[in-house]
């Protein structure tokens, strides 16, 4: 069998020293080298001082399960709108509601998923469907959005994401980045959808579409 020798030199154990990475224990966090930015993590913001969790091999779940099921009437709830206007998910009954959580105003994704159901809202309409977006950002975030990019629908602030954590939407990326989840209620509030696709929104409406055109 043929074998590898390796010249004897002075500097080779200096290089071995170079190239041997680091090893980070599992609890330690791991800087983000990037400048303020947009991630390509759709919905996710970078910015120099970030830092994400290593997961640890130990942890039992990735993602956060779903509490709200399909079939089934999901917590009420009570949030404040774009123009700082109280809206209950009540308000809602007797018609098709599509109601989808996405990470945050401005980011790419969110503002591909935002404007398509912007482009679509004519079909939406003709269903009888109202349109409701939510994130965990405040309503002065979500008014600038909506004037910015034309929004005909409403944008409700979850602040604190105590909506979110209740209807147990899932979180991505070990649970540092939230999840980009739609529901669609019947005109009597029960889930009929429910349709996960963090890094492809425009199918959010593709797929609520089609679930809308059958009822």
């Amino acid at each position: 069998m043929a074998s590898l020798s390796v010249p004897k030199h002075p500097a080779f154990p200096s290089v071995l020293r170079t190239l041997t990475p680091k090893r980070y224990p599992s609890s330690q966090t791991l800087p983000i080298v990037s400048s303020s930015s947009h991630s390509p993590f759709y919905g996710l913001k970078f910015s120099t001082s970030s830092t994400l969790p290593i997961p640890s091999s130990s942890s039992g779940k990735m993602f956060i399960s779903a509490k709200v099921d399909k079939g089934k009437v999901p917590p009420a709830f009570t949030l404040k709108d774009q123009d700082g206007k109280t809206v209950s998910l009540s308000k809602f009954k007797g018609k098709p509601v599509v109601l989808y959580f996405y990470p945050a105003d401005e980011t790419p994704g969110c503002t591909k998923q935002a404007c398509a159901f912007r482009d679509s809202y004519e079909k939406f309409k003709k269903a009888g469907a109202q349109v409701v977006g939510i994130s965990g950002d405040d309503p002065s975030s979500h008014k600038a959005f909506a004037k910015k990019y034309k929004l005909p629908f409403t944008l409700l602030s979850d602040e604190g994401n105590k909506v979110r954590k209740e209807w147990g939407v899932p979180s991505d990326l070990f649970g540092t980045l939230p999840g980009r989840q739609t529901y669609v209620l019947d005109k009597n509030g029960v889930v009929q959808l429910i349709y996960n696709n963090q890094f492809q929104p425009e199918k959010h409406i593709d797929e609520t579409l089609k679930l809308l055109q059958s009822l």
